[in-house]
């Protein structure tokens, strides 16, 4: 870069010492592409070297300093520009002076802080990121380079089923049963709907995946829905004492983990949402909050931890709430 065509014009590049055998992940970017970066977990280290070519042989390169550093930061499309960064490190590559040929400096971030997976969303970003930065009087020369978080997670095997009895009072009385309330995001939805009372002209049936993801604080505070997935489980009036099976495979689909109050900035949760339409297309559904988790391969130390916590904070009883219809309707025998 030069200013005016004056001055030498240098090339920047970051290379990570394990881009060869580092994993790729594929990820969102903003405008709804898939990309793919290098993947990290929490406590790695980030290292490699940052390398400056210079165009002009015959020209020195002037500078204020040169520096590396890893971010993690979080943006709020409602508030552009102001970011919220909870990971900050810097490393000096060079004090002021001159660069007279090309080179490359060293750099080390040694077993790195992730506490976050990176996540793009409808109202919110949160990514980690390497920014070298050549300081100069009229500008600045920067490369940034974006790296994937994922965050690992364990859970006891203590993991209760999901049972409940609901129903409109005298017309339709239905108990339906996940197998479980944790699902890793390779996992398989096992259940069954048995109908104990069926006075409506049902003709359609189909649990949705529903992701809602909460930003801001206060009176700034957005909601935004997304349904995931649709699976139909049945199609045609079903009769007292009939029984559907559920079975819905989760690999399939865009998941994250559920992701609660990160940074106090964001949450995204998941939600199975049971919905039956009658011949009058009138609508009977009922949400369930199901907990979503990212499974290793290798349980690492460093993730031990933040599983315990994370389990103990999803740790609850079930709310059940009511099933919602156009009209007034109640549980019955809400059980779990």
């Amino acid at each position: 870069m030069s200013f005016f065509g004056f001055g030498q014009s240098v090339e920047v590049e970051i290379l990570l010492n394990d881009a060869e055998s580092r994993k790729r992940a594929e990820h969102k970017t903003e405008d709804g592409k898939k990309e793919k970066y290098f993947l990290f977990y929490d406590g790695e280290t980030v290292s490699g070297k940052v390398s400056l070519a210079l165009k002009n042989p015959n020209k020195r390169l002037e500078h204020q300093g040169i520096k590396i550093e890893f971010i993690g930061q979080i943006e709020l499309y409602y508030d552009r520009g102001n970011h919220h960064e909870f990971v900050s490190l810097v490393k000096d590559l060079a004090r002021p002076g001159e660069i007279s040929q090309s080179q490359a400096f060293d750099f080390e971030f040694t077993h790195v802080e992730k506490p976050y997976e990176s996540y793009t969303g409808q109202n919110v970003k949160l990514r980690y990121f390497l920014r070298a930065t050549i300081s100069r009087r009229l500008n600045d020369v920067v490369k940034e380079m974006d790296i994937v978080v994922h965050t690992l997670s364990t859970y006891p095997e203590l993991n209760s089923s999901i049972k409940m009895e609901v129903g409109i009072e005298d017309c339709l009385h239905i108990e339906f049963e996940y197998n479980k309330s944790k699902y890793h995001l390779k996992d398989v939805i096992v259940g069954k709907i048995y109908f104990l009372l069926v006075r409506i002209k049902i003709k359609h049936m189909e649990i949705d995946i529903i992701k809602r993801e909460t930003t801001g604080t206060g009176p700034n505070v957005y909601h935004e829905n997304d349904t995931i997935a649709k699976y139909e489980i049945m199609d045609g009036a079903p009769v007292r004492g009939e029984s559907i099976p559920i079975r819905l495979f989760l690999a399939g689909y865009e998941l994250t983990p559920t992701m609660r109050d990160i940074n106090k900035k964001f949450s995204v949760r998941y939600y199975l949402n049971l919905v039956l339409i009658d011949e009058e297309e009138r609508r009977y559904f009922k949400q369930q909050e199901v907990v979503l988790w990212r499974k290793g391969d290798i349980v690492r130390k460093s993730m031990s931890h933040q599983a315990a916590i994370a389990s103990q904070r999803f740790e609850g009883t079930t709310s059940l709430g009511e099933m919602r219809t156009p009209s007034q309707l109640s549980d019955n025998n809400s059980r779990q």
